[in-house]
């Protein structure tokens, strides 16, 4: 038996199935593809909105920093501080000098992945942190940096001055001690944290 046009009627079933099964199986693929892009969609959205959210307060037991903050930093972003390292680390560190938190964060962690144990890194890091009034992640990147050199003596600095400002001066004393003991002569370290201690002792017996 054949149908019109003189195909035999069991292939023109056998075509007819085949295009059934073409068309559903472009219709699954079109659903399939809408559904991944609204959760890609909706997935960004969420990343956006997370990253315009403000960055969470320091802890409300938490002092006002009324000393100068670390004065080896004051030549950061320099062209001779910058000159030989990493692109990404280079970028951070100009950026620290630029007041540019979240941008020094963002090129500083770039950096952290080819260099993962760079005790210099997780410090810088930690230290935009900490002007950016997120505490905790500061308190963690010092940490691992003197995870990676326990001699690092800005790390011990800043961690002893981030102390002060969660109002536990006894931690910010033993990082002075710390100092007392790797540096052979006095360093700027010593003096950046005795100065800040002082100044704390002073705000909190008004």
């Amino acid at each position: 038996m054949t149908a019109r046009g003189g195909v035999p009627a069991p292939q023109r079933a056998f075509e007819s199935a085949m295009i059934r099964s073409i068309a559903l199986a472009a219709i699954a693929g079109a659903l399939v593809a809408a559904g991944g892009f609204y959760a890609l969609s909706s997935s960004a959205l969420r990343y956006n909105v997370a990253a315009q959210a403000p960055a969470p307060d320091a802890p409300a037991n938490a002092v006002t920093e009324n000393w100068p903050i670390c004065t080896t930093m004051n030549a950061m972003g320099s062209e001779a501080d910058l000159s030989g390292l990493d692109p990404d680390f280079a970028a951070g560190k100009k950026a620290l000098g630029a007041d540019d938190w979240n941008g020094a964060i963002a090129a500083l962690k770039l950096a952290a992945l080819r260099d993962p144990r760079n005790a210099d890194i997780q410090n810088y890091i930690g230290y935009a942190y900490r002007r950016l009034r997120q505490l905790g992640p500061a308190m963690g990147h010092y940490q691992q940096a003197l995870a990676f050199n326990p001699r690092h003596r800005s790390a011990h600095a800043h961690l002893g001055e981030l102390y002060l400002v969660l109002r536990e001066p006894s931690g910010a004393e033993r990082h002075l001690a710390a100092l007392e003991e790797i540096c052979l002569i006095p360093c700027v370290e010593i003096g950046d944290l005795e100065r800040a201690i002082a100044s704390y002792k002073g705000a909190v017996t008004r």
